[in-house]
């Protein structure tokens, strides 16, 4: 690793893309990740030619600029003759770092097609950008999109994701204690509108005892549905958690 190792703390967010940008590509590319950063993330990408632009030589100077400013991290030695079997590895590196992969343009065998799927493995988010449908560019951007990847036209499509997926879980529902629960008989009040419930519930076709349950809205209802006179009748029930009921005539009155 070369620069400043305290960069790896902060939340980061790749940019990636095709190596033969188009010129709409290279400006989104410029835009978003400066509007990313803007946002108070640190933007990784692969240092290749085109949207992740210290291979090739044209990016020395880059190179040079962010050793200083930011930070460079590689699993081979420096000065390594870049092959084609290293570029998966630092794709990998590259989705492992952030928190979401953000593709701007790719053909169909892009490497960042790559790592997008690397991202999704890592548990990442995967954001492209959409393109037109004549642009061979776009084709791989389109079809993360067809696959579930949040479509992706500005900085803040990036930033209300992941602000959403750090959101707290919500509470957890406490424990019932069953054993404090009334088992107290309904009252007449209660009988009177639950009997009307249960035999709107009711048709030729067997029901459900939770369905009726749902249906009748007392409280409680399984108590209700037990109490006298409006008990269960009919033939034995054909399967288990079927109410058993055949017609309004099977609820004793």
């Amino acid at each position: 690793m070369l620069g400043n190792r305290h960069l790896l703390t902060k939340k980061a967010i790749a940019v990636v893309g095709a190596r033969n940008a188009s010129a709409n590509g290279l400006n989104f590319a410029e835009r978003i990740a400066r509007d990313l950063g803007a946002g108070g993330l640190l933007v990784v990408s692969g240092l290749a030619r085109g949207i992740d632009v210290v291979y090739p030589k044209e990016n020395a100077g880059l190179y040079d600029k962010i050793k200083e400013q930011g930070a460079i991290i590689s699993e081979v030695a420096a000065g390594t003759q870049p092959q084609a079997r290293h570029f998966p590895r630092r794709n990998r590196l590259i989705s492992g770092i952030a928190r979401g992969v953000v593709v701007v343009e790719a053909s169909p065998r892009s490497g960042s097609l790559i790592t997008a799927r690397m991202a999704l493995e890592q548990n990442r988010e995967v954001f492209a950008v959409p393109g037109a449908a004549v642009d061979p560019r776009a084709k791989g951007t389109n079809h993360l999109i067809r696959q579930g990847a949040i479509l992706t036209e500005s900085a803040d499509d990036v930033l209300q994701a992941l602000n959403d997926a750090e959101r707290a879980p919500l509470k957890d529902m406490e424990d019932i204690d069953f054993k404090r629960i009334s088992l107290e008989p309904p009252t007449l009040d209660e009988l009177g509108p639950a009997r009307g419930e249960v035999e709107k519930s009711l048709s030729p076709a067997p029901t459900l005892v939770d369905e009726i349950i749902r249906n009748c809205q007392c409280s409680p209802p399984r108590r209700v549905l037990g109490a006298p006179g409006i008990g269960v009748g009919g033939p034995p029930r054909a399967a288990s958690g079927q109410s058993g009921f055949t017609d309004r005539s099977a609820v004793k009155t």
